[in-house]
């Protein structure tokens, strides 16, 4: 497998616990986790996959941490990574802004170099609207914990499989 970090933004704990389920089920170690809150746009350097996690908020903000260290990353040269992407949201309460976090960092690190992999078809979510959608497919894997918590393992199994094929070998 190539060098595979998890970099996530959580605010209530969702997120980061979704991290290290995914970390686990991987086998990344857990040095290889960090929260963006106290990481550094330096540390993306030495990994050939990031896999980037963060909670969606209000209608559809963007997780506090990942407001500052969004922009730094973007700066970045991703050129040769593979970006997958996750996040969190309640697709019942803000269901017009469902998971939109994921669609935020997907919509700001084009054109860094990265090549995107993980998109999820849309089926079999209830949400209303969500900027995660390009061309009816969402650019990651969305996860409400909140209403659908019962699919969860079985979504997050079936995108680690889909990453294992598109592009962690």
């Amino acid at each position: 497998m190539r060098k595979t970090a998890i970099f996530y933004g959580s605010s209530s704990g969702t997120t980061e616990e979704i991290a290290g389920r995914i970390a686990g089920k991987l086998g990344v170690d857990s040095s290889n986790v960090y929260n963006v809150g106290e990481a550094s746009v330096d540390d993306v350097a030495s990994y050939d996959v990031l896999i980037l996690g963060s909670s969606t908020w209000g209608v559809g903000d963007l997780q506090d941490d990942w407001e500052g260290f969004l922009p730094k990353l973007r700066k970045a040269d991703l050129s040769g990574k593979a970006v997958a992407i996750f996040g969190t949201g309640d697709g019942s309460s803000f269901g017009d802004s469902f998971c939109d976090a994921i669609g935020t960092i997907y919509k700001e690190l084009q054109g860094s170099g990265g090549r995107f992999c993980g998109a999820v078809s849309k089926d079999g979510y209830s949400f209303d609207d969500s900027t995660a959608l390009v061309n009816g497919t969402f650019v990651g894997l969305p996860l409400d914990e909140v209403n659908e918590e019962r699919e969860t393992d079985g979504r997050i199994d079936r995108w680690i499989e889909q990453l294992k094929k598109e592009c962690l070998d």
